[in-house]
C-alpha cells in the first residue's frame, strides 16, 4: 500500500514530537491560542505557544521522565491541556488521555493499566480523585496541577514545573525530540467502553502523522482557520483537529467550561472551523427553528437553499424565479442562522455518531456546510469524510487518501490504512479479533455506492432480532425521535420481543419551555398527557417512514436524562444500551403485556 511521507507536512514535521517547536518557528507572530480571562478573549501567540510547550517537555526531563514513559492528563479542553501534551510528546513520552468527567474509579482504571508514572490535573476536583486511589497508583510519582490547590504538597503546578525547565539546556529536548520514529507510541486513548472496560489504543507517531497529512491533503482544515473547540481534548476527534490546526498555523479558540457558553463563544469569536456532535448541531437546529413563525415558509426556504446551492456547486445557472426564492429567504432564515455561529463559518464535521440528513440539508440551505464523517480512535480519529466538493447527505463520505474501505460478507465495515491502530495496550485478544490480516473490522455495517461513498447502517452488536427472526438497527428510529425539540435521548428495545419499543427521556433544557406552554410542572412532565401526546406525535412521525415490523408500538418516557456520572453514557455521549435497558428492566417489561 502507498504510504503517506513527512514531506505532506505544513511544518515539516517528522512526528508529533517536534511538530510545537517547527509550528513556533514557521508561525512566528501569528495568533495560536485564544482563551478567555475575566471578560476578554485573550492570545498566546506562536512564540509563547513554543515556549510554554518547551519548558514544560524540559520540566518532565528534570522530573525524571524518560522516553516512553507514559503521562495523563485529567482536564477540561485549555491552552494548559495543549501545553502539556505537547510536553509529553516533545521529551518522547507518551501522552495518556483521560476525561475530566471520569469518576475516581474510572481515571484509576485509565492510569493504572497504562502504568502512568505522572499525571497532570485540572484543579482541586481532580486532584481529590486521584487522592482517593492514589495508595492504588504504585507507579504514579508526580502529580503536576493547573491551578493552585491549598495544600497540595503531594503536587506541584505547571508554573513550577516550567520554572524547572527554565534551568536545562534547550538542547536537551531537541534531542529527545528528533530521536522520536514514526514507529514510536505517541498517545494512548482509552475507548468508552460501552460494553465492557475501556480498551487502551496504541496510537504512534506515524499514525497521527500520516493521518494529519491525509486529512490537510482534504481540506478538511486550511491555513489561518479559526478553529472554535469545546469538544474535550482526551477525544480522539478534539485531538485530530488540535494537530490539524497548529500544523497550518491556524486559531485555536478554547470554550469557557460552560455548555450554554457555546453559542456565545460562537458569535463571540466568528470561528471559520468548528468540529462537533450531532448533539450539539441537534440543540442548534432546535433553536434556529424553535421560533419559525410559518413552518411550512422554512421547510421550502430549506428546499430552496438546497436545490440552489447544488446547482451553484455543479456550474449550473440558477433560474430568476428560484433566485428570487433564495434571496428572500436569504433575508428571513440563512442569515440568522449563520449568525448563531458567528456568521463566518465555512465549514464543520460532525462524527462519531449517526446525525439526521434533515439536520444537514438544513444547515447546508443556510450556508454552513456541515460535512458528516467517520472514524474510530483506532483509525487515529478519521477513515472517510464528506467535503465540499466531494459530498453526498446521508453518507459519511468517501474514504479519505490512502484508506481501503471493502464490507465483509455480513456486511461489516472493514478498513486498511497508514492511520490504523497497532493494538491495544495488554489484551492480544481484542487486538487479535480486531485486527486480521491487516485490516480493522470495525463492528459498524455499512454499504458503500457506486462513486466510493460509505453509509453506515448501524452497529452489529446493537442489531435487534425481534422474536419474529426481523433484523432491525435502531439507530435511524433513534436519530428520528431526537429530531423532536423536547426529546433528549431515545433507545430503541426489542432484542426477541414481539415488537419494537422505546425508552425516552426529556430534555432538561428544553423542558421549562414546555411546561410553561402546557401549564405542567416540570417534574410532573413524564407523566403529563401533553407531553405524552408530543412524544406520540413525534413516534408516529418515525413510524410512518417504516414498515409495520420496524415500528415502536410502544414507549415509556422515563423520569430523568441519561448522563454520564449515572454510567449510563460513556464520555463521548454514546449509550450504553446495556446498562439503560439492565435499570429499566421493569419498566421494559411492563411495556409487553403478559
Amino acid at each position: 500500500m502507498e504510504t503517506v511521507t513527512a514531506a505532506a507536512s505544513s511544518t515539516g514535521s517528522k512526528t508529533m514530537a517536534d511538530l510545537a517547536a517547527l509550528a513556533a518557528e514557521k508561525y512566528a507572530g501569528k495568533s495560536a491560542l485564544r482563551h478567555k480571562v475575566g471578560d476578554e478573549w485573550v492570545d498566546v501567540t506562536y512564540d509563547d505557544f513554543g515556549t510554554a510547550v518547551r519548558e514544560t517537555g524540559l520540566g518532565l526531563i528534570d522530573l525524571g521522565l524518560e522516553p516512553g514513559d507514559k503521562v495523563g492528563i485529567v482536564a477540561h479542553t485549555r491552552p494548559d491541556w495543549t501545553y502539556s501534551h505537547f510536553g509529553i510528546l516533545s521529551c518522547g513520552a507518551v501522552s495518556v488521555s483521560v476525561y475530566q468527567t471520569n469518576s475516581a474509579e474510572e481515571c484509576h482504571y485509565v492510569l493504572e493499566h497504562s502504568e502512568s508514572k505522572a499525571v497532570f490535573l485540572e484543579d482541586a476536583e481532580q486532584l481529590e480523585k486521584i487522592r482517593a486511589v492514589r495508595d492504588r497508583l504504585p507507579r504514579l510519582e508526580h502529580i503536576v496541577l493547573f491551578e493552585d490547590v491549598d495544600g497540595a504538597d503531594d503536587a506541584i503546578t505547571l508554573d513550577e514545573l516550567r520554572r524547572r525547565g527554565r534551568g536545562r539546556d534547550a538542547s536537551e529536548l531537541e534531542a529527545r525530540s528528533s530521536a522520536v520514529t514514526k514507529d514510536d507510541t505517541c498517545i494512548y486513548i482509552y475507548t468508552s467502553g460501552t460494553t465492557g472496560p475501556p480498551k487502551g489504543c496504541i496510537l504512534s507517531h506515524g499514525n497521527y502523522r500520516d493521518v494529519v497529512s491525509m486529512s490537510e491533503s482534504q481540506g478538511v482544515l486550511e491555513e489561518d482557520d479559526v478553529v472554535y473547540l469545546f469538544l474535550p481534548l482526551a477525544h480522539a476527534f478534539a485531538k485530530l483537529v488540535q494537530f490539524l490546526a497548529l500544523d497550518l498555523g491556524g486559531v485555536l479558540v478554547y470554550w469557557e467550561k460552560d455548555p450554554q457558553k457555546i453559542v456565545p463563544n460562537l458569535i463571540d469569536t466568528r470561528p471559520t472551523y468548528f468540529p462537533s456532535v450531532p448533539r450539539m448541531f441537534e440543540k442548534i437546529y432546535t433553536l434556529a427553528t424553535s421560533s419559525a413563525e410559518d413552518p411550512e415558509q422554512m421547510r421550502k426556504g430549506v428546499e430552496v437553499g438546497v436545490k440552489v446551492r447544488q446547482m451553484r456547486e455543479a456550474g449550473q445557472d440558477v433560474p430568476a424565479q428560484l433566485q428570487a426564492g433564495f434571496d428572500q429567504a436569504e433575508e428571513a432564515l440563512y442569515k440568522n442562522v449563520r449568525a448563531i455561529f458567528g456568521g463566518s463559518i465555512r465549514q464543520c464535521n460532525t462524527g462519531a455518531a449517526p446525525i439526521a440528513r434533515e439536520i444537514l440539508e438544513f444547515f447546508y440551505a443556510c450556508g454552513v456546510p456541515v460535512m458528516e464523517g467517520y472514524g474510530m480512535t483506532e483509525t487515529a480519529t478519521v477513515a472517510t469524510v464528506n467535503t465540499p466538493d466531494a459530498f453526498r447527505l446521508g453518507s459519511v463520505g468517501k474514504p479519505i487518501p490512502h484508506m481501503e474501505a471493502k464490507l465483509a460478507e455480513d456486511g461489516e465495515l472493514l478498513l486498511r490504512g497508514p492511520n490504523i491502530f497497532k493494538g491495544y495496550y495488554k489484551n492480544e485478544e481484542a487486538t487479535a479479533d480486531a485486527l486480521v490480516d491487516g485490516w480493522l473490522h470495525t463492528g459498524d455495517l455499512g454499504k458503500i455506492d457506486d462513486d466510493g461513498f460509505v453509509y453506515i447502517i448501524g452497529r452489529k452488536k446493537d442489531i435487534i432480532i425481534t422474536a419474529g427472526g426481523k433484523n432491525i438497527t435502531p439507530a435511524n428510529l433513534e436519530n428520528g425521535l431526537k429530531q423532536n425539540r423536547w426529546i433528549s435521548q431515545a433507545v430503541v428495545v426489542g432484542d426477541r420481543r414481539p415488537f419494537l419499543v422505546a425508552l425516552i427521556t426529556i430534555d432538561p433544557e428544553e423542558a421549562p419551555a414546555f411546561a410553561e406552554k402546557h401549564g405542567v410542572a416540570v417534574e410532573d412532565l413524564p407523566d403529563s398527557e401533553a407531553m405524552r401526546a408530543e412524544v406520540q406525535a413525534a413516534v408516529d412521525g418515525v413510524n410512518a417512514k417504516v414498515g409495520p415490523v420496524e415500528q415502536i408500538k410502544r414507549f415509556k418516557i422515563l423520569p430523568r436524562d441519561l448522563t454520564q456520572e449515572t454510567g449510563e453514557l460513556t464520555p463521548t455521549l454514546k449509550v450504553k444500551r446495556n446498562v439503560v435497558s439492565d435499570r429499566n428492566a421493569a419498566e421494559i417489561d411492563a411495556l409487553y403485556p403478559g
